[in-house]
């Protein structure tokens, strides 16, 4: 890419519901996984504030979650290599599926727009129905249109906020 060539932008999603023995507690492990997203091919351009979420799933411990918004010349598999290698720093271990983890880094969005292939598919496939992506994400991106729905992350938002209609046939407790 030369220089008038903008770089392509990650949203990237982190989480955290477990302390660190360096960094102490979830809100400050974000703090310093922001810190370590930064790299020569990784430019930190905004991060949404941090909020508390309940977490899905068998775990009890709340999550810390926020969003980064990152510009990368790194192709979105790269990316993802380098986001599990930061995990890992962090002392992530696979195992229980929505389990306790001191770091979790998802792409959620690519300026690219769409991408799959067996390890990764962007937009992440959960984003829509998730309110501890979309609210810090609306905070700092309110205008980013998903690729496939075309819809701007506010109107996602706003539709996963909008009340559930009662089922009237449903049976009475």
């Amino acid at each position: 890419m030369d220089d008038a060539t903008p770089l392509p932008l990650y949203v990237i999603g982190l989480g955290s519901n477990r302390r660190h023995a360096r960094f102490g507690d979830p809100r400050h492990v974000l703090m310093a996984a922001l810190a370590a997203l930064e790299s020569d091919d990784i430019e930190p351009v905004d991060a949404s504030p941090i909020i508390a979420s309940a977490p899905l799933g068998p775990s009890r411990r709340r999550f810390a979650n926020a969003v980064a918004l990152v510009a990368s010349p790194l192709a979105p598999p790269d990316m993802l290599a380098r986001l599990k290698a930061i995990e890992a720093d962090f002392g992530r271990r696979r195992g229980r599926r929505w389990g306790e983890r001191t770091l979790d880094l998802d792409i959620l969005l690519w300026s690219g727009g769409a991408w799959a292939d067996e390890r990764l598919t962007v937009p992440h496939p959960a984003m829509t129905i998730r309110r501890f992506v979309l609210d810090p994400l609306r905070a700092i991106a309110p205008n980013w249109r998903h690729p496939l729905t075309r819809l701007t992350v506010r109107q996602l938002a706003a539709r996963l906020a909008a009340a559930k209609p009662v089922d009237r046939a449903a049976p009475a407790l």
